[in-house]
């Protein structure tokens, strides 16, 4: 039986003018078209934005792409949803009976997306200040226990720590091509890694600024999938 949501909203700590958008919120496409897949677009641009804002704001000497990267670790899929399992948003969802029958409410994408519709109907309820100092809250101990050091590591060390960290193999680099003369060789390097079938290649003017490039391309890619 599905939890009524003005419970959650308590449990979260909000209030909302207008109910029936809670309920949209937590409503997945599969019961139809009145769904939270608007709200869920809200939520991801505030959300960003508010996140993009702190970060700015607690680390002044770090960089675009130092900043870029700590956001990318906050606002992901895996974190939404670590986020969203940590207040049981799961047991409120409202789910079509495919999506309840295999297990749905437990799903990543479903709970980060119901996370940010949550973000997106507070938006449309009470502005951007109500909805900001609730979205910190919600992402405090995550903000807290951020350090800039990690993020201005070269891309392999990154990419390495990130295998060690999941218990995988290390990323492999294997050299696709050298052309050139040899006062002016370029390289290509493939790098493969065990979270994903997909791989990355980096180009270079020697073998190792190509393989940091190659890891560069392979992080970025594993940001913009988990987002």
């Amino acid at each position: 039986m599905i939890k009524k949501p003005e419970t959650l909203a308590g449990k979260l700590g909000l209030t909302f003018n207008d109910p029936n958008l809670f309920a949209m919120a937590l409503t997945h496409r599969s019961m139809g078209a009145r769904n939270n897949e608007r709200l869920e677009y809200l939520g991801d641009s505030v959300l960003g934005f508010v996140i993009a804002q702190k970060l700015y704001e607690l680390f002044p000497e770090a960089g675009e792409g130092a900043l870029s990267r700590l956001r990318a670790s906050l606002v992901n899929q895996n974190s939404l949803a670590e986020v969203a399992r940590q207040h049981n948003i799961g047991d409120y969802l409202i789910l079509g009976s495919g999506e309840l029958k295999s297990g749905g409410f437990r799903r990543d994408s479903i709970l980060s997306d119901a996370l940010e519709a949550i973000m997106g109907a507070l938006l449309k309820d009470q502005g951007v200040d109500v909805c900001q100092q609730w979205i910190l809250r919600l992402f405090d101990d995550k903000l807290a226990a951020l350090k800039v050091d990690d993020w201005t590591k070269d891309p392999k060390t990154r990419l390495q720590e990130l295998m060690q960290a999941s218990r995988k193999p290390l990323p492999v680099y294997e050299l696709v091509s050298m052309s050139g003369a040899d006062h002016a060789q370029t390289f290509e390097v493939k790098c493969t890694i065990a979270l994903t079938p997909e791989t990355r290649n980096g180009v270079g003017i020697s073998r190792k600024k190509a393989e940091q490039a190659a890891a560069e391309n392979m992080l970025n890619f594993l940001q913009s999938r988990d987002k």
